[in-house]
């Protein structure tokens, strides 16, 4: 076979040499230990929480080592594509701060690039896959299959997610490899004939492997591999010119200077074919980190994988439920790294960007996903927040998912600020909720719209006592008083119906006590926001106002 006329038969219009293509991307100039990463979706739908993981993972690589990260749209197969998917993609991760260097942006037209190392669109880099192909086809390394057109439509229904779940090379060794034996000896003539024919064909790898031999090899996450030499021809370019996965995320993350890869372990069977790729182009192999699936526990306690179908695996769940992005990413970082929650203790006041992270330290068998752990990462956060902060995200949440309830907070932003600066600071800030959806039910209560006494006063409690201590706070109450002052009057009044006023003395002898000045509080607490538990009294009052204080008080009384 005369290779150099073959790569002319097949790729009469690609000029370009491999060699003049390399020259158009040079090396970046980056500092010593600079990691380039990158984030390689399709546009095939909506982002999954397994996509923020790896996406997080390489914009922590890279910035922490002063290099770049960057976005590849891998949009090769058309028929999977979503329209708007893309662009939702981007404006989903910048949501969660996952911001790139360079890459696919939105711009006044769609997609548009960002950088030197572009396109960003696979389907906008079809000429560069080319020149390698005919490279590799002039080596004696690609010949071409010219097949049936169901054998093509088959063929060219290979998307990525089917080349992971390819029917194994060697299940039906035998047959597929004299099949492929046969394809391998095509002549010159043959391939004139079709081509005058005007048949289409795929391109193959000509694999030299045996998978008796194994090549060792090191996972940054799964560590030391023996990985069986790849022997199966893979297609490299499907009839339409478009290549596979495997073909293009080889030329493409060579030539954007990339290194490392992070992916799924779902990928590790492709290894060996990525391997000889690479050897065969005369790429330097990029390091790969093969991150474990995501698991979660099912009604009966077994770990299943977190599939699309699940809550909590579609990112839009989580800003329709209300997760601060803060919240989210941080509890990601629990996830990586086995250290995080430690180093976080030392340093709470220290945003989790600040935090080292390692690739050693993460797991290789997994991580679970637990909502309730979700929940208690996100209490933590939030009550690190500003009262500004937190009025902020949740006037904007609840402007789009409840349009009444922002519309309350958006109307007087002093006065809700000043509800959320209740118990917040110092050492032991409140923690009262982990989304804000749940905000409404703890603060509601603060607005006429949505007050109504939902908890009633437990039966052990004589009325009488009820109603003499709410007299009793009406007659003495002064919205003047500070602190110490307001709360002197409510141990007079429990002392006035003979309820303890010293909780010591209380526990020691309860039997002397009709109750306690706690429970005083309590009668109080229900009727002026409802519910036995609120913030702090003093604070709650002095947010209401001295009318709306009493009036709720009488309004009790009246009730009673």
């Amino acid at each position: 076979m005369d290779y150099q006329q073959l790569a002319e038969l097949l790729f009469p219009s690609v000029t370009q040499t491999p060699e003049e293509v390399e020259a158009l991307y040079p090396p970046r100039q980056l500092p010593e230990g600079a990691k380039v990463t990158r984030f390689a979706p399709s546009p095939t739908g909506f982002v999954h929480f397994g996509g923020l993981f790896p996406s997080t993972i390489g914009e922590r690589l890279a910035h922490q080592s002063g290099g770049v990260f960057y976005l590849r749209i891998e949009d090769t197969d058309a028929k999977r594509e979503v329209e708007g998917a893309a662009e939702g993609l981007i404006r989903t991760l910048a949501h969660y701060g996952v911001l790139f260097d360079e890459g696919a942006v939105i711009g006044e037209n769609g997609i548009e690039g960002k950088g030197n190392y572009g396109p960003y669109k696979q389907s906008e880099r079809a000429h560069l896959y080319h020149v390698f192909a005919k490279k590799l086809v002039q080596d004696g390394k690609a010949y071409p299959v010219f097949t049936t057109q169901e054998e093509l439509d088959a063929l060219n229904a290979t998307d990525k997610k089917a080349e992971i779940k390819a029917k194994d090379w060697h299940e039906d060794q035998s047959e597929q490899r004299e099949k492929m034996l046969r394809a391998r000896e095509i002549t010159l003539d043959e391939v004139k004939e079709h081509l005058a024919a005007k048949h289409p064909f795929v391109l193959r790898l000509f694999a030299d492997g045996d998978p008796e031999r194994k090549t060792p090899f090191t996972d940054l996450v799964k560590g030391k591999l023996e990985i069986p030499e790849n022997d199966e021809d893979f297609v490299l370019l499907k009839s339409d010119g478009i290549p596979t996965y495997h073909f293009a995320h080889a030329v493409d993350d060579h030539l954007m200077g990339t290194t490392h890869v992070i992916r799924g372990e779902e990928w590790l069977p492709s290894l060996a074919k990525h391997i000889m790729l690479f050897r065969y182009l005369g790429f330097r192999l990029p390091k790969y980190m093969h991150i474990a699936q995501i698991m979660r526990l099912d009604e009966a306690g077994n770990k299943k994988k977190l599939s699309k179908r699940d809550m909590g695996a579609n990112m839009d769940d989580y800003s329709r439920m209300g997760y601060a992005p803060a919240c989210v990413c941080e509890y990601i970082m629990t996830l990586l790294n086995s250290n995080y929650e430690e180093w976080h203790m030392q340093n709470p006041e220290k945003p989790y960007t600040d935090f080292p992270f390692n690739i050693k330290k993460m797991s290789s068998s997994g991580c679970l996903f637990d909502f309730n752990k979700l929940n208690d990462v996100s209490k933590n956060v939030i009550s690190r927040m500003s009262a500004k902060e937190v009025y902020e995200q949740v006037r904007d949440w609840a402007l789009q998912y409840d349009a009444e309830f922002g519309a309350l907070l958006a109307k007087d932003p002093d006065y809700a600020t000043a509800i959320f600066a209740i118990g917040r600071g110092g050492k032991k800030p409140r923690k009262d909720f982990a989304t804000w959806a749940e905000v409404k039910d703890f603060m509601g209560f603060f607005y006429d719209e949505y007050f109504t006494v939902r908890d009633a006063y437990d039966e052990k409690f004589d009325r009488a006592d009820i109603r003499a201590a709410l007299e009793g706070f009406l007659q003495s109450y002064a919205p003047s008083d500070d602190m110490n002052v307001w709360f002197d009057k409510i141990k007079a009044v429990a002392e006035s119906i003979g309820y303890a006023t010293d909780m010591k003395e209380y526990k020691q002898n309860p039997d002397a006590f009709r109750g306690s000045v706690a429970d005083v509080s309590m009668f109080l607490r229900v009727a002026v926001t409802g519910k036995l538990n609120s913030p702090d009294m003093y604070a709650v009052m002095q947010i209401l106002g001295e009318d709306r204080v009493e009036q709720r008080v009488s309004n009790m009384l009246t009730s009673l």
